[in-house]
């Protein structure tokens, strides 16, 4: 693993000798920072970021990277789009949207070179600016709670707000843990802040983050040598209980049950909804009926492969092979297949299933840019995945394992979010690094 610095105890004098030494540290942290406030607020940081590279450009910093040059590739790519695009207007207002793309590879290229140390410092103070987030929504959960005497106000997007986006705060959460994880020496604020972060990652209730997350553990503590036989059986203790507390947490465990039970089963009736009787689609069934009806429901697993199964009737049907149907373009044909296949058309409390993207990344890009977006989007993640491997560096590690798992689940680049977060975070981390030393405490 890398040699880490001595974590100061003043982090302000700390933040402010790395932003004298390199004005982008301050402005890249901010950015990483707002991610989960408003679009405006995060989308002001990233311009910001923009400006202050070209005001302190120097000619001498600027170095080409083979790495940062495939999320540009990629950006061109969807920027070509609109010359064949099947809804002009949507990819147009997109490419603003994934701007960021473009701009971090850029940044990074022209922008003086962080040291190996200043990466660790970003992460450190984004781990407790989470950890910040991560108190204000338990705590603003006991305040509903208090008021509505409802216990889902602690769980999914209730906790954090549908908009802000469960699943996605998971991984920013996952990451912000491993940046405390991976410290040599914890203190007593440390563990602390584990514990706060592994108790908000269970209650956001995302299946495929808890999973990896528990994986990644295991994977430290069972396969990292330094890890003594303690620390190991400490650990596995630290997977059983927060695996107990999945199974005892009513609205957990009812997640991942309905899942089990879908799967195993056809025709299993869902208990969460009291208004006549809801049925749940299987996997088989989701890959094969040709019909649905309207009182079915897709559990997570099911209604993906659904979408990979549209997926492949368009490549059967329509020529977007190479070139797809523009970035978000692909919306049309979604909602067309899912009246075709009458899937669940939306009330007045719930959105239909044919309003919903493809949740899956690999697919979302393969269907808007054609195969060279998609064969790009996979390079990006195993470039990234080879070089957290070579580094020894854990938490690129993890940052490049939730990602390659992510993109299987969500269309994490559809949201503002999401693009700032995975560009920023792969810039950081595979971006050319300077040996200067710079002052640590």
């Amino acid at each position: 693993m890398e040699n880490t610095y001595n974590y100061s105890k003043n982090p302000f004098q700390d933040l402010k000798a790395e932003t004298k030494q390199n004005p982008l540290f301050l402005f890249l942290l901010i950015v990483l920072i707002t991610i989960p406030l408003g679009y405006a607020v995060n989308g002001i940081a990233v311009a910001l970021c923009a400006v202050v590279t070209l005001i302190t450009f120097k000619k001498e910093n600027f170095s080409t990277n083979v790495n940062l040059a495939l999320p540009v590739f990629l950006y061109v790519l969807m920027a070509c789009s609109i010359l064949w695009s099947k809804d002009v207007d949507a990819t147009a207002t997109a490419l603003s949207k994934v701007l960021p793309i473009l701009v971090f590879p850029l940044c990074f290229m022209a922008m003086q070179k962080f040291t190996t140390i200043q990466k660790q410092k970003v992460i450190h103070f984004y781990s407790l600016g989470i950890l910040g987030y991560a108190l204000f929504y338990i705590f603003r959960a006991i305040f509903k709670y208090v008021q509505s005497g409802d216990s889902a106000m602690f769980f999914y997007h209730n906790l954090v707000t549908e908009d802000v986006n469960a699943i996605h705060v998971s991984v920013y959460v996952a990451m912000a843990f491993f940046g405390f994880y991976q410290k040599p020496i914890k203190h007593r604020f440390d563990k602390m802040a584990l514990i706060v972060l592994a108790v908000f990652i269970v209650l956001l209730s995302s299946k495929n983050i808890i999973l990896v997350f528990v994986l990644l553990i295991l994977f430290y503590e069972l396969f990292y040598f330094r890890a003594t036989q303690k620390v190991k059986w400490i650990t596995v203790l630290m997977v059983a209980l927060l695996a107990l507390t999945v199974a005892f947490s009513s609205k957990i465990r009812d997640r991942f049950l309905i899942e089990f039970k879908a799967n195993q089963q056809e025709g299993t009736i869902n208990p969460d909804f009291t208004e006549g009787v809801v049925y749940n689609v299987s996997v088989q069934q989701a890959w094969s009926k040709e019909k649905f009806q309207q009182n079915e429901y897709f559990a997570g697993t099911a209604f993906r492969v659904y979408q990979a199964r549209i997926f492949k009737e368009m490549l059967q049907e329509d020529d977007i092979f190479f070139k797809g149907y523009g970035l978000n373009a692909s919306d049309f044909r979604i909602e067309q297949k899912g009246i075709e296949h009458n899937i669940f058309q939306g009330d007045e409390k719930n959105e239909g299933y044919h309003k919903k993207n493809f949740h899956n990344q690999y697919i979302q890009i393969f269907a808007e840019t054609g195969v060279v977006g998609f064969l790009l989007v996979v390079m990006i993640v195993l470039v990234n995945l080879v070089k957290s491997i070579k580094n020894k560096d854990f938490i690129h590690f993890c940052f490049a394992i939730l990602m390659i798992s992510l993109f299987l689940t969500e269309s994490f680049l559809a949201r503002q979010r999401g693009v700032v977060f995975f560009s920023l975070m792969y810039c950081l981390f595979n971006a050319s690094f300077s040996e200067k030393s710079t002052n640590t405490k």
